[in-house]
């Protein structure tokens, strides 16, 4: 193959696949309402969705029920043939089962329904068809027959479990819209990652203060600006008033453009040099509003104000690896 049918025969598999997506979406209707529903009343009265699957629908499974659990609704993964070893004590009374498998007729899957039915709990599934072993055995079933598979032999599940995993996608959205998860309470399942830092860590927790802050009042001199700048290892000074509301800020950057044409600044007041109304955060902010600020306005320092509406303290982007936010 050539390097234009390698890519021909790569855009051939997108199109296949893309093509079950438009399929299965749309078939959406009554049964996945009701799928959303059983597993939201759920886990809303304390159980959890249990997914199980074989093969690569099990793969499927456990990222399907790992995005669950990710987004506000309980669950777990059971692998058919461990559950009929010991792992059934995972599921309890008040749980449900949502099952995997496009042919409905996985032996392992199947030998599993029954003990689980013991529990009392409701049987979803997403397979193939309504015609099969599984979907009888199920309360709820959601079909997403797709056309044709991306494999020259149409053996190999590539399209359908593309379908499957859009389809688990599309339910944990639905949940989580639902449960109104907030980006806080995102953070709150995420709290070693960088997307948890991002939506759960505030701008106070990362913020530089006290000493480590330069405030200076409009009538210092320049001079005595670059020594309260050198004191405190800053790269700029905030200008307050005397109620230590905002101002300006005044960089070091500003001073070198400046001191190039007349070292005489260094004498006259900050006030005159200073960058009126400089960006801003509050310090209740969630940290990621200093990425979009640093990102929208192409700017290393961003002033920090507090409740009070007085300089709290100051960000700077230098500091937001230490943070592992950048």
């Amino acid at each position: 193959m050539n390097n234009s049918e390698i890519l021909d025969k790569a855009a051939e598999v997108f199109d296949i696949e893309i093509e079950a997506l438009k399929s299965v979406r749309g078939s959406l209707g009554e049964s996945f309402v009701r799928l959303v529903r059983k597993a939201l009343e759920t886990t809303e009265n304390g159980g959890k969705i249990v997914v199980c699957g074989i093969g690569k629908s099990g793969h499927i499974g456990r990222k399907i029920s790992a995005t669950l659990a990710s987004t506000g609704s309980p669950s777990v993964f059971v692998h058919p043939v461990e559950a009929m070893h010991g792992d059934l004590g995972m599921i309890q009374k008040g749980d449900m089962l949502l099952a995997l498998s496009y042919s409905g007729e996985s032996d392992e899957l199947i030998q599993m329904i029954p003990a689980v039915k013991r529990f009392d709990i409701a049987v979803a599934s997403i397979t193939g068809s309504e015609d099969n072993r599984l979907a009888k055995y199920s309360d709820v079933v959601i079909g997403i027959s797709v056309p044709r598979e991306a494999c020259p032999f149409n053996l190999a599940p590539t399209a359908t479990t593309t379908a499957m995993l859009a389809l688990g996608d599309a339910l944990a959205m639905v949940l989580l819209k639902l449960k109104k998860l907030s980006k806080e309470d995102y953070g709150r399942l995420h709290p070693s990652g960088a997307i948890g830092r991002a939506v759960s860590m505030k701008v106070s927790d990362i913020m530089r203060s006290g000493e480590k802050v330069a405030l200076v009042s409009p009538g210092s001199t320049v001079r005595e600006t670059i020594v309260r700048m050198t004191a405190a290892r800053s790269g700029s000074a905030v200008v307050v008033d005397d109620a230590g509301r905002l101002l300006g800020i005044f960089t070091d950057g500003d001073f070198r453009r400046r001191a190039e044409k007349d070292m005489g600044i260094l004498e006259k007041k900050v006030g005159d040099y200073m960058t009126r109304n400089p960006s801003a955060v509050s310090s209740e902010d969630l940290a990621i509003t200093i990425l979009k600020t640093i990102e929208s306005r192409h700017i290393d320092d961003i002033i920090v104000v507090g409740p009070d509406g007085k300089v709290a303290g100051l960000v700077d982007v230098q500091d937001l690896p230490r943070f592992k936010l950048m």
